[in-house]
């Protein structure tokens, strides 16, 4: 059961993980065709949205172990 947990709880992670970097970057982009004078300042926040949206799944993986080598 400890194996489906971990498994369950990587899988869901990591598609929720790669859902909110598609919105992000997809309106990061929408935005930049919008107002490209801006186009820097919304990269560097694109950026910073992205490196938090990716700690989610690494901290899933990190429960898993935790949840499989207990």
């Amino acid at each position: 059961m400890n194996f489906l947990a971990a498994a369950i709880a990587a899988g869901v992670a990591a598609f929720a993980a790669s859902y909110g970097n598609g919105k992000v970057i997809s309106k990061t982009i929408e935005s930049m065709a919008r107002q490209p004078e801006l186009s820097g300042q919304l990269r560097t926040t694109m950026f910073i949205g992205v490196g938090l949206i990716e700690a989610v799944p690494i901290l899933a993986i990190v429960v898993s172990f935790l949840i499989l080598f207990q």
